[in-house]
């Protein structure tokens, strides 16, 4: 049957785009708010978001890149007996039409080894990654390391 051939493509063509039919998770988030606390010296700096999760799903933060640093890692800070800690984590839940917000305090991304110094007022790209593979590249905003929300604005101090 000389048709074969044929209907086997369309199959094939089928089953791919029914494969690329559901968005893919990063396509579904909305990052807001982002900026970075700019440290002095060689410090790490802190990565800070909101992610908005418009899908019927919980997605999975599961890290971050950047061109600017050599490394970042998704980090949680707590407090347990009144010490401060930190630590590494291997992904952060956004849940289904909901939010997950990166704070300081809290969940962030811990930028580290600066590829050239980054300074106050730079906008730096983070590649966010998700557990299913997709990424979704964000700019930061750098600000003063005594920044503490999104809200704040640098304090120019060259007119005082």
């Amino acid at each position: 049957m000389k048709h074969r051939p044929f209907f086997a493509g369309l199959l094939i063509a089928g089953s791919l785009f029914a494969s690329h039919a559901f968005a893919a998770d990063a396509d579904q988030i909305k990052a807001s708010q982002a900026w970075i606390r700019v440290m002095p010296g060689t410090l790490p700096a802190g990565g800070y978001v909101t992610l908005a999760n418009h899908s019927d799903h919980a997605v999975s933060l599961k890290g971050a890149s950047s061109a600017s640093y050599g490394h970042v890692m998704l980090h949680k800070s707590s407090t347990e007996g009144g010490m401060g800690r930190m630590e590494m984590v291997d992904s952060l839940s956004i849940p289904a039409h909901g939010t997950a917000t990166l704070s300081p305090g809290g969940y962030h991304l811990m930028l580290m080894d600066a590829a050239k110094p980054v300074k106050v007022g730079d906008k730096v790209s983070l590649t966010l990654n998700f557990a299913d593979g997709s990424t979704l590249v964000t700019d930061f905003d750098a600000k003063p390391a005594n920044t503490v929300d999104a809200a704040d604005a640098p304090m120019d101090h060259a007119h005082h």
